[in-house]
């Protein structure tokens, strides 16, 4: 009981909530104005043109956001201009939808924002069908009753911005603490349990996107919003926050380890590692409950937990050596002692965001500068050339905006032969149900079924019950603002929501409830069965056929990451910001990644094409890219020796691997070669200066040295890193090499069949 409680506060106190909140004061207040002025008829366009420009209004720049409303508000009035003029006339009603579906729809090709503008655009054309107006005289009223119904809207969103000034960017930073958390408690999964890793793995790869998506809004949000003055304490403290949260990644990420070197090492030993694993857990929960107090006005957790987990990690190295002994117990304790630093790192990141959060003084400031913060924002560019790159069938946005182009102009037609009652209803699923991609087309049209279906239960369980015209207006009002709070977090209930407020709204006008919900179901699986058609039948995008340009961009950056920890390891202080920017570059391209397989598992059996191999070659980037990084992150944290020439050799056959696999999947040839003598000799020196000083460690044990100065410590734990990651590193390059080839190979096959 008390759980759930908690929950409902996170709830009422989540900027998803608040939206809703918005919507329902941008609503009720231009009803009970205009009611008392004597003009309540003017009331629904302006409550209409505020619900179009809700969209535009998510987390980030708050210029941005701005923006995208005001050109929200300016497309949705030209757009229902050009249908309410069009309406008497058939054949220029169905070139304006045709036009304006295919156009708007294109718009996404700027990105996220841009699509939502774009969703706006579509919603206000498929409403304007709903719209009486004769006269040119009433179109132009209605107009403009709508534009101010949008900067009303904007307005409400000024003001709920001046009262929580702050809550989007740590509604964003709890959000991101609490997908960490499960990361880390998920990570931890894989240490001990070989059964189902491949599953938790691929879990990994979702979660890794999501926490990329919530960093890249963050960015966005904390980089951009400074004021002249500066930045003020409230919103340093945030990019401290902010800052360990991309810390916690790369450590995570820097950990992902050799798993089956860890099987072998330690085969039925299990038990040793279950410190580290319970370690993570307690790491996770911790996050998760900071992340829940970002919200949350209450007392940070204590720490003691987290430093007792701690200790009997660092103890489970001293048990491990006194239970398997030296020297067969060297290679296990390595792998703990390196496991434990890095552990120990997550709690130094996860202490310090509590130093932040209890308002500790002597908590960091932050010291970064202006331009060098700059150069971490993914900018969008809105050229003009962007739009025309995507006019081809090569491009899914393009093939998605003709598709739904046809389902909507097909929709139509198909209401109006068949004199269809409220065909905009059908117009309106489908622009809401269908995505690029056929795999979330069917989940949301299975979502938006089963909650339509539901909610007309629900509705009919009420209108048997009582016919009040009040209790209508108050479960409309009530059900609209939650679905506007829900719909993303989960879209079934939302679609539940949105089908009783759409009842009980009309129902206002038409009292014959039962019909209303008759055609609000019956539209509803219309919509939702057109969109699944088109998506299967017309200009399908299949993510197979779409993931070569993901996994072409995801190998340059592991390329480009790999250099820049080859240059971190020459001059690490002068070569840092080079190094971050890189690995920023190649979290995102890896995320991009993550995000393009998940889709692809989405697809139907029949078309996930070497379904296998793509998941060997997603695996191998992400493994690599975690290889990367933990050299990366061992050359920060530690005062290391110069790079050798034979690790530089190595490099540079692994830098080619990963060229000669770009070069497969673009279908080039590489002459750039190096004798394979070379690398074997440069891999046996690397593995040879490990087992000189192990032996000499072995020798000063013999000689009743037992203990271990840090020098000693560090050395060895650099020479089985830097030889064992490397080794790994090469066989996951040589790996992805021969993986892409045969993927080219079977791509090459497939379309000539």
């Amino acid at each position: 009981m008390k759980e759930k409680l908690k929950q409902l506060e996170l709830f009422l106190k989540s900027t998803n909530f608040e939206r809703g909140i918005k919507v329902g004061v941008g609503i009720i207040v231009p009803f009970t104005l205009l009611y008392f002025l004597g003009y309540f008829e003017y009331a629904p366009a302006v409550v209409l043109g505020l619900f179009l420009n809700v969209p535009g209004d998510i987390p980030g720049s708050a210029k941005r956001k701005v923006n995208a409303i005001l050109i929200s508000i300016g497309l949705t009035m030209v757009i229902t201009a050009i249908i309410l003029f069009s309406k008497p006339f058939l054949p220029l009603l169905l070139v304006a939808l045709t036009v304006i579906s295919f156009f708007v729809s294109l718009i996404s090709v700027y990105g996220f924002r841009a699509s939502l503008v774009s969703f706006s655009g579509l919603l206000a054309m498929v409403l304007a069908f709903a719209i009486q107006k004769e006269t040119a005289q009433e179109i132009m009223l209605q107009i403009a009753l709508m534009g101010i119904g949008g900067l009303w809207y904007l307005f409400v969103t000024f003001i709920f911005k001046k009262i929580t000034p702050k809550k989007d960017q740590n509604q964003l930073l709890s959000d991101t603490l609490l997908l960490i958390g499960e990361y880390l408690k998920l990570r931890g999964k894989l240490l001990t349990k070989e059964a189902k890793r491949d599953d938790r793995l691929k879990k990994t790869f979702a979660l890794q996107h999501q926490i990329s998506e919530k960093h890249e809004t963050l960015r966005e949000a904390l980089l951009t919003d400074r004021k002249r003055s500066g930045r003020s304490r409230y919103e340093e403290k945030q990019l401290l926050i902010f800052i360990s949260s991309i810390n916690i990644l790369e450590l995570i990420e820097a950990k992902h380890l050799d798993y089956k070197m860890i099987d072998a090492i330690f085969g039925e030993r299990k038990e040793f590692l279950k410190a580290s694993k319970k370690l993570n857990k307690i790491m996770g929960n911790h996050l998760i409950r900071l992340s829940e107090l970002l919200i949350q006005k209450d007392k940070i957790p204590n720490k003691n937990t987290l430093l007792k987990a701690l200790s009997e990690a660092n103890n489970s190295i001293t048990n491990y050596i006194d239970t398997i002994k030296l020297p067969e117990a060297r290679e296990g304790a390595l792998v703990l002692k390196n496991l434990y630093d890095y552990q120990e790192q997550l709690v130094y990141e996860i202490r310090a965001i509590r130093r932040v959060m209890a308002n500790v003084k002597s908590a960091s400031k932050v010291s970064l500068k202006k331009q060098d913060s700059n150069q971490f924002l993914t900018l969008q560019e809105y050229n003009i050339n962007i739009l025309l790159q995507n006019f081809s069938l090569n491009s899914s946005m393009f093939r998605h905006s003709l598709r739904l182009t046809i389902a909507l102009v097909f929709a139509y037609l198909l209401g109006f032969v068949f004199n269809i009652q409220n065909t905009y209803w059908i117009l309106l699923t489908i622009i809401v149900i269908m995505r690029p991609s056929y795999g979330l087309t069917k989940e949301r049209s299975k979502d938006r079924i089963i909650g339509t279906l539901i909610g007309a239960a629900v509705a009919v369980g009420i209108v048997l019950i009582t016919q009040n015209i009040i209790i209508y207006s108050v479960l409309a009002i009530v059900s609209l603002i939650l679905a506007f709070a829900l719909v993303q977090q989960n879209y079934k209930f939302a679609a539940f929501l949105i089908t009783i407020s759409v009842i009980f709204m009309y129902s206002l006008a038409n009292p014959n409830a039962f019909e209303v919900i008759q055609y609000r179901v019956l539209d509803t699986i219309i919509g939702a069965t057109i969109s699944i058609v088109a998506n299967y039948l017309l200009f399908p995008s299949w993510e197979v056929n779409n993931i070569k340009q993901v996994l072409l961009e995801t190998l340059k950056m592991n390329r480009e990451y790999l250099l820049a920890m080859q240059n971190l390891y020459k001059e690490p202080s002068k070569n840092r910001l080079p190094y971050n920017l890189a690995r920023k570059e190649a979290f995102l391209a890896i995320s991009n990644l993550n995000a393009a397989f998940q889709r692809l598992t989405q697809d139907p059996k029949s078309k996930q094409k070497e379904f296998q191999l793509i998941y060997e070659i997603v695996t191998l980037n992400q493994t690599m890219i975690s290889a990367i990084a933990s050299i990366g992150n061992f050359i920060i944290n530690h005062k290391t020796t110069p790079a050798s020439k034979d690790f530089n050799n190595l490099i540079k056959k692994i830098s080619i691997s990963l060229q000669l696999s770009l070069n497969s999947l673009e279908s080039n040839e590489d002459k750039n070669k190096i004798t394979e003598e070379v690398i074997e000799d440069a891999q046996e020196k690397l593995l040879d200066k490990y087992t000189k000083l192990s032996n000499l460690r072995d020798k000063n044990i013999e000689q009743g040295k037992t203990e271990i100065d840090t020098a000693t410590l560090h050395g060895l734990q650099e020479a089985f890193l830097i030889s064992n990651h490397m080794s790994w590193l090469r066989t996951l390059s040589e790996n992805l090499q021969k993986a892409t080839k045969k993927y080219r190979s079977s791509m090459e096959h497939t379309s000539y069949r």
